[in-house]
C-alpha cells in the first residue's frame, strides 16, 4: 500500500510527533520534579529520540515537496532510511513485549507496573507510528537482502556504549548498573549474557526479514495494479 498524498502524510506525522513528544516528555519527567538525565542513557529513550528527528525531517521534506511540486507524490524520499529507523524502533518494543514486561510480571514486590500510558507511548505506539508511516508512505521495493544485518549495527553501537559506560564505573539511575536485565554480567555471567545477546541478534535479524518480505510482496503488489 502506498499513498501518494502528501497531505496526508504531512497530518500523520505531524500527529506522531505529538505523540512522540508526550511519550518523551513522560518517561523523561520533564516540566516535573522527577526530572532525570539518565533516562537519556537507555536505548528506549534514545531511539524514540531517533524516531522523532525522522519524523521531524519528512516534515520538512513533505512540506518542501508540497510547495514544490504539489499534494501529490511521494512524501519519503529514503525508504531505506526509513526502514532503518523503524527497525532501530521495532527493537525497542520486541524486547519489551518479549523480554522486559513478561519478567516485570514474575517480579514480586517490585514497584514498577508494565504496560503503563508512558510504557505505551514509548514502547508500542512509536514504533508502530514508525511501522505504519513506512507501510503507508514509503516507496517499496527498495530494501535489499542484506537491510537486516546492517539494522543490528545501531543496536550493537549502544550494547558496545552501554557496557563501556559500565566499565567506567557510571550507573544508570539509582545505582543501576546496567539498563537492561539481560545485560547484567554480574547476575548472568559473561557467558549468560553473551548467549542472551546472541539469541536476541538472531531473532532480531530474523524480525527484520520480514519487513524485507513484506516490502518485495508490497512491490510486487503495486507494480501489478499499475499494470491492470
Amino acid at each position: 500500500m502506498l499513498i501518494e498524498q502528501r497531505y496526508v502524510a504531512l497530518v500523520f506525522r505531524l500527529s506522531a510527533v505529538v505523540l512522540i513528544v508526550t511519550g518523551l516528555i513522560r518517561l523523561m519527567g520533564l516540566f516535573g520534579s522527577g526530572s532525570s538525565g539518565a533516562a537519556l542513557l537507555f536505548y528506549t529513550t534514545q531511539s524514540n529520540v531517533l524516531v522523532l528527528v525522522w519524523m521531524l525531517a519528512l516534515i520538512v521534506v513533505t512540506i518542501a515537496g508540497i510547495r514544490r511540486e504539489g499534494t501529490q507524490g511521494v512524501a519519503t524520499p529514503w525508504p531505506r532510511l526509513g526502514a532503518a529507523v523503524m527497525m532501530a524502533i521495532t527493537v525497542t518494543m520486541l524486547i519489551y513485549l518479549v523480554v522486559l514486561a513478561p519478567s516485570a510480571f514474575l517480579q514480586s514486590g517490585g514497584e514498577y507496573v508494565p504496560f503503563s500510558l508512558t510504557d505505551n507511548l514509548v514502547h508500542i505506539i512509536t514504533p508502530c507510528l514508525a511501522i505504519v508511516d513506512w507501510l503507508l508512505f514509503a516507496p517499496k521495493g527498495q530494501l535489499r537482502l542484506y537491510d537486516p544485518v546492517l539494522w543490528a549495527i545501531l543496536p550493537y553501537i549502544y550494547l558496545v556504549f552501554a557496557f563501556t559506560w559500565s566499565a567506567l564505573g557510571k550507573d544508570f539511575g539509582s545505582g543501576r548498573r546496567y539498563p537492561y536485565p539481560f545485560m547484567d554480567v554480574q547476575t548472568n555471567g559473561v557467558g549468560g549474557v553473551a548467549l542472551q545477546l546472541l539469541i536476541l541478534s538472531v531473532s532480531l535479524i530474523a524480525f527484520g526479514y520480514i519487513y524485507v518480505l513484506a516490502d518485495k510482496l508490497l512491490a510486487r503488489r503495486l507494480r501489478n495494479r499499475t499494470q491492470h
